[in-house]
């Protein structure tokens, strides 16, 4: 289950810290009974990162699977010939 807690509790750190480490979950903080933001344990959010990190590169090599399916590529020698017309190298 989710906790909320409102801002004001913020100003009891330690308790509010405790609540943080004893959340399963990210505790959403609450103003004016809108959620404000979101505190999250510091190892919750390292893997948080890393999922959404491996995530992205799973994407990346999917769409060059894709283009590479699609013969949308090009080999290394035509790729440098290619910069080396365009820059005049």
């Amino acid at each position: 289950m989710t906790t909320a807690v409102p801002i004001r509790d913020l100003k009891n750190t330690a308790e509010f810290a405790r609540t943080v480490m004893n959340s399963a979950e990210p505790v959403i903080v609450t103003r004016n009974g809108y959620d404000e933001f979101v505190v999250m344990k510091n190892e919750d959010y390292r893997q948080m990162q890393q999922e959404l990190a491996e995530a992205k590169l799973l994407r990346i090599l999917l769409e060059g699977k894709q283009d590479l399916e699609r013969g949308d590529y090009v080999d290394g020698p035509d790729f440098v010939e290619r910069i080396s017309r365009k820059y005049g190298l």
